[in-house]
């Protein structure tokens, strides 16, 4: 076990103001992995204040010094993406081979496309006898989750520097580690002092402070949609510009002229990546009617494929739930569903077979769900599928729409028109065909509870940038 009692501040690893230490679980076993330090409002001050005075130099910079020092940032960040992931398989129990390709991974295409949008990103053009002109918000609070630790760093941090805007960052307390390796690397790839700043601690302390701070000129959240509401609260009375990432209840519309076999494993493995632990997890599957006995046995199979277990034995596919209280929640949720009366294919209650310690979950599948059970309404956010009969392609997007979310959708067809045309007809922020490739350059968000502002490429980048126009200037 390591103790991390320092924060990262104006070019330093510091002392926090007063000593809060905070265990860190390691929850494939239960076991404190680590020690850190939660900060303070003082902490958040000190890191604010370092922040405010590097943007007055590092907002002047060219798009040339800055694509350089992203290139930096990337090339150590290559060199050390194996540390990257063997924190995130310390703090989050994530398997050591999803841990690099996919979540340390997450990082190097979001730095590229990063670099990419930046290299021609228009950032002044004259309209008639006004420049336009975009220039970097200021100083960005951003408090970011313990699901996807890295990715979402990586795609604020990215775009922020990329825009000129310095930085003050909050990790989740539970999984904080990956956050300072991140900030070792851009230390050692030579991000200016008081550009990047790093303040570990909780979200009624530390991210509190950062969404009320009267010299943060925008906060980026990524988290529950209760948390997004706290924060939008706090910073309202500062007028600051809120990006908000929050959470999600996807439905998935397998249409009846698909191969039900490959659609159907592959919906459980997008609803199952990470321990189903992402907000935009295709958790409801919707399906014809007279295919749900189909349907049910084809996931069946495909959950009883996965090997719950120790995190670094490569034969483990899926890791721990992050926590003892999150484990406890996606109980509850299950018990609401057998509760309700659909029908549990598989999994259920209780740890896994012949696992007795760590917050593993059994991979689950509930057939016939209806949209007036509790668990139909509900982001589970834990290897829990539910399937849904529909009638007709409107029944399925009212399904679909039957949520306060708007993060995901998914459309499997056979038929690309038709997937097309139903994509269009559903209100969430990005719609996925037949299951793509990961698009980086993509915009990422959601309509309704699901948040607002974009992330990801040009999108991303557009959130950090403040619209001047200068009037009479031809």
């Amino acid at each position: 076990m390591t103790d991390y009692f320092k924060f990262y501040i104006d070019g330093q690893w510091v002392d926090p103001v007063s000593l809060h230490p905070f265990d860190v679980i390691n929850p494939a076993n239960e076991e404190v992995c680590a020690r850190i330090a939660l900060g303070s409002t003082k902490d958040v001050d000190r890191a604010v204040a370092a922040a405010r005075k590097a943007f007055q130099t590092f907002s002047q910079t060219t798009r040339e010094e800055r694509l350089t020092l992203l290139s930096r940032v990337l090339e150590v960040y290559q060199r050390r993406i194996q540390d990257v992931a063997d924190a995130m398989t310390l703090e989050m129990g994530a398997p050591r081979g999803f841990a690099m390709e996919w979540q340390a991974g997450s990082g190097t295409p979001h730095f590229e496309s990063t670099i990419e949008v930046l290299k021609t990103y228009e950032f002044e053009r004259l309209q008639g006898t006004t420049l336009i002109m975009h220039e970097g918000i200021g100083v960005v609070g951003m408090i970011t989750p313990w699901n996807w630790p890295i990715n979402q760093i990586v795609c604020k941090v990215a775009p922020a520097l990329a825009a000129g805007c310095t930085m003050v960052l909050k990790p989740s307390e539970i999984a904080p580690l990956s956050a300072i390796v991140f900030a070792e690397i851009l230390h050692e790839a030579g991000v200016p002092q008081g550009v990047f700043n790093l303040v570990q601690g909780d979200g009624p302390t530390v991210g509190a402070a950062i969404a009320a701070h009267p010299d943060i000129d925008m906060v980026s959240f990524t988290g529950s949609t209760r948390g997004g509401i706290a924060v939008a609260k706090a910073a309202a009375d500062t007028v600051k510009r809120v990006a908000q990432e929050l959470g999600g209840n996807s439905a998935n519309i397998v249409l009846d002229d698909v191969d039900f076999e490959s659609a159907v494993t592959n919906g459980v493995a997008g609803c199952y990546i990470n321990s189903g632990e992402s907000c935009d997890s295709p958790q409801r599957m919707l399906v014809p009617h007279h295919r749900m006995n189909e349907v049910m046995a084809i996931a069946k199979r495909a959950a009883e494929s996965y090997v719950l277990g120790d995190p670094n034995d490569p034969k483990t596919t899926l890791g721990p739930l992050i926590s003892k209280a999150h484990w406890e929640k996606v109980q509850g949720l299950i018990k609401m569903g057998i509760e309700d009366g659909a029908t549990l294919v598989t999994g259920g209650l209780g740890l896994p077979d012949g696992l007795t310690r760590g917050y593993f979950a059994k991979p689950t599948i509930f057939g016939n769900v209806t949209r007036d059970m509790r668990i139909a309404k509900n982001e589970i956010f834990g290897m829990t599928l539910m399937i849904m009969g529909y009638g007709s392609i409107d029944e399925a997007l009212e399904i679909a729409h039957d949520t306060e979310y708007g993060l995901a959708g998914y459309v499997q067809s056979a038929d690309i028109e038709k997937a097309r045309a139903v994509a269009r007809r559903l209100r969430n922020g990005a719609v996925q065909i037949n299951y793509p490739a990961f698009d980086p350059f993509s915009a990422f968000g959601g309509y309704k509870q699901s948040g607002n502002g974009r992330e990801y490429g040009a999108f991303g980048l557009h959130d950090y940038l403040e619209t001047k126009c200068l009037i009479g200037y031809k």
